[in-house]
């Protein structure tokens, strides 16, 4: 089907406006042409508007290219996805002995290595980042037994691109551009700040919503150490340029072989279900990508937050299509679901998933059973009664990061309750929504993993039930 470029524009600019999102890029792959489009401003206190070479930070997006480079030393022979991580990476531990031997580089990939989620040990600026975050987590308990469920976060990202460093004799950074960045022609793509000082930068903005956001207080949060799991700096243009290998294949424009057609293929099949189906909207992980059911037709992607910019990549496989958005504050998620709504039905026959909200006529679903505290590293989480007799969440931040955000306290309204599998394989699933939790009904999901200990999903992060 043909792109109308006008009508998308007008399109685009109508739901930037509409959703109070200061400046946006958006990059689309249809007929073999990716079509880049733009609008708003970097930064409302300068007024310099958004082109379509202009820089996002990308968050999260990170991660499929950390894969990619994870899968070409498998493609060279210099690295197995089931072997132990340990064996390759001395400076790698957990506290637990025998568990540390059973993570795999496959677990890491697919968020099921039972690595904790929020450590935000600060490595440095050196290129020795890495290697000091890795040694500095050996102290830092497990959140779940290695293989016994998905609980996405960025450190065992952070261990692969470790792992890559010592296996390419590069820096990560380094090696993701030789390896990723240069055969893909990818100019407008980067890891490091100083490097971004060439181009059209975005600033991030925050503030209530229903309204125009103001720049942000700081650029870019993270230190240089959660790079493979949490930065590069990009052009919507070229992440979609970056999801087209994946979509042939591994083969970039002119033939050139990036990745096997095999490792392709292994990024994009299910390695695990999702317990969460909402906050990045997957229904499974594959190695690197998340994986959706788009109204019964396949395809893959991935979610990135730099805290105050916002990224979406959505890859249909049999209509050869791929979508990139990339905002800089304000309401990204309603730009997010109408814009990929339309853009999905009409280019790639498929449909996105409504999004997430209470129902009208809550469940009666009884809660005693899901009371009681919960914890992970960095992170405590207890549910209760309120005063009306409704079950509450208060989230709060411990340790080192006490002082990330103020606790969180919130009703939860009953969503739904099943259970998947069969036999001895069977879970439950509860699923209530945190009512305005950062502004946003919030999926709240209780289960237990085969063989596991009962936890809690918040942000797709699994936390365990201690009392």
């Amino acid at each position: 089907m043909s792109f109308d470029i006008d009508h998308w524009q007008a399109r685009f600019d109508e739901l930037r406006a509409a959703n109070h999102v200061p400046g946006a890029a958006l990059a689309v792959l249809t007929g073999g042409v990716i079509h880049e489009l733009a609008g708003g401003v970097l930064h409302r206190g300068t007024g310099v508007e958004v082109t379509t070479d202009s820089l996002f930070l990308a968050g999260s997006v990170a991660k499929p290219y950390t894969a990619t480079l994870v899968m070409q030393l498998v493609d060279s022979g210099d690295l197995e996805l089931d072997a132990p991580v340990a064996g390759m990476l001395p400076e790698f531990a957990t506290p637990d002995r025998a568990a540390t031997e059973a993570i795999t580089v496959r677990r890491l990939l697919s968020h099921t290595g039972g690595v904790t989620n929020d450590f935000l040990h600060d490595g440095g600026r050196g290129d020795d980042c890495l290697a000091r975050y890795v040694r500095a987590a050996r102290d830092v308990p497990l959140d779940l037994q290695p293989g016994t469920a998905l609980s996405y976060g960025t450190l065992g990202y952070v261990v692969l691109g470790r792992l890559v460093e010592v296996l390419t004799g590069r820096t990560w950074d380094q090696a993701l551009k030789e390896r990723v960045f240069e055969p893909l022609g990818l100019e407008h793509s980067m890891t490091l700040p100083e490097e971004a000082l060439r181009f059209r930068v975005a600033m991030g903005h925050q503030g209530a919503p229903g309204r125009d956001p103001d720049p942000a207080a700081v650029w870019d949060v993270m230190p240089r150490a959660f790079g493979p799991g949490g930065r590069v700096i990009v052009s919507a243009g070229d992440v979609a340029r970056f999801a087209r290998m994946h979509l042939e294949d591994g083969l970039a424009p002119g033939g050139t072989r990036v990745l096997s057609a095999e490792s392709a293929a292994a990024m994009r099949r299910p390695e695990v279900e999702s317990p969460d189906n909402w906050t990045f909207s997957a229904d499974a992980w594959g190695l690197g990508w998340a994986l959706y059911d788009l109204g019964g037709v396949s395809g893959f992607g991935h979610d990135g937050s730099a805290v105050t910019q916002h990224s979406y990549v959505r890859a249909v496989p049999e209509a050869g299509f791929a979508a990139v958005l990339l905002a800089n504050g304000g309401g990204f998620t309603g730009l997010y679901q109408n814009l990929f709504r339309d853009l999905l039905a009409e280019l790639a026959g498929a449909r996105l998933p409504a999004p997430f909200a209470p129902p009208a006529v809550p469940p009666a679903i009884d809660p005693e059973p899901l009371l009681g505290s919960y914890r992970r590293a960095g992170v405590a989480i207890t549910v209760y009664r309120g005063d009306d007799g409704g079950p509450r969440l208060r989230y709060a931040f411990t340790g080192d990061l006490e002082d990330l955000a103020p606790p969180l306290d919130s009703a939860l309204v009953p969503v739904s309750t099943s259970t998947a599998g069969s036999g001895s394989g069977s879970a439950s699933r509860t699923v209530f929504a945190a009512t305005g939790f950062y502004g946003e009904d919030m999926p709240v999901v209780f289960t237990t993993p085969p063989g596991g200990t009962p936890c809690v999903y918040v942000g797709m992060r699994a936390t365990p039930k201690i009392s």
